[in-house]
């Protein structure tokens, strides 16, 4: 269930965002001592004293909801909207009566928060890639601006506007990770690959030559399967589940009418949250939202 709850009450949202932030107890954001005690309040927000470093804080410092004016209800609903249901921003900004600036800069410190996925393959592995629309947009530039849409046929190239995202889907944890890069080379393909429990790890490719030297790899057992020929699928060889998540990468990104390759990090990071959230219950996935961005 949606958690209307949190987004009717401002007094509600701040006690959710205390059960997250203090869950192991209350520290002090600037020297992390533990020697707090309560201060007074700052409107709905406890106020804290540090008894280590003699300065004071509230629930929100330190946070990505600090310095805000907006209500805090207003950005949990913002987060919730935006991870749950792909919001647009344009959206956004009428449903919560704020600039289109000032929900993207918000939007934005949110998904800059947000940890890089941490790979452990088990094993085996798919990896493919898909390429992107994304330009210069929101930057001053001093060339025309890049034809819209996916105007050119075959692989991109970051300087081109068109960026690679490797999807890497790990059948030993049915993890699936999408890493935006410079390049779809061979030195970026090892590095996504360079954290594995075990060796030879087994990899599930198309044909794309940059895959090619791992065959010679003692590390890695490659096998692939040629989609040239129309050979998608040779029993467990394949990369359907790739190119099934690469469709939901294109899906994620559609709304944001083509966003900045400066940026593409960010939006891919959200993404990847969102499928943790996935099959969470709606206050459930709101605490994982603001867990992950603390």
């Amino acid at each position: 269930m949606i958690p209307l709850d949190v987004f009717g009450s401002e007094s509600i949202a701040v006690d959710l965002l205390q059960q997250v932030r203090w869950r192991d107890g209350v520290t002090c954001p600037r020297c992390r001592s533990d020697r707090t005690v309560r201060n007074g309040s700052y409107r709905e927000f406890q106020r804290y004293l540090c008894k280590n470093c003699d300065r004071t804080f509230n629930d929100k410092t330190g946070t990505i909801f600090a310095h805000s004016k907006i209500a805090l209800r207003r950005w949990l609903f913002s987060t919730y909207a935006f991870l749950r249901f792909n919001t647009s921003f344009r959206q956004l900004q009428y449903e919560i009566e704020v600039t289109h600036k000032t929900i993207h800069r918000r939007i934005e410190r949110s998904g800059e928060a947000l940890d890089a996925p941490s790979l452990d393959l088990v094993g085996p592995v798919e990896i493919d890639e898909v390429y992107v629309s994304a330009g210069k947009k929101g930057r001053e530039r001093d060339q025309p601006s890049r034809s819209r849409g996916l105007s050119t046929r075959g692989r991109g190239l970051y300087d081109g506007d068109k960026p690679p995202v490797f999807i890497l889907a790990d059948r030993g944890t049915g993890q699936r990770y999408v890493i935006p890069a410079k390049a779809a080379d061979e030195s970026t393909i090892r590095l996504l690959l360079a954290d594995r429990q075990e060796e030879p790890l087994t990899v599930y490719t198309d044909v794309f030559r940059a895959y090619e030297p791992l065959e010679a790899d003692d590390a890695f057992t490659r096998e692939y399967v040629v989609h040239g020929d129309g050979e998608y699928a040779d029993e467990e060889v394949h990369v359907n589940t790739c190119e099934s998540h690469a469709s939901l990468t294109r899906r994620w990104l559609s709304p944001h009418r083509g966003i900045s390759k400066d940026k593409l990090t960010q939006y891919l990071r959200a993404f990847q949250l969102r499928r943790e959230l996935y099959r969470k219950p709606g206050r459930d996935a709101l605490k994982h939202a603001i867990r992950a961005t603390l």
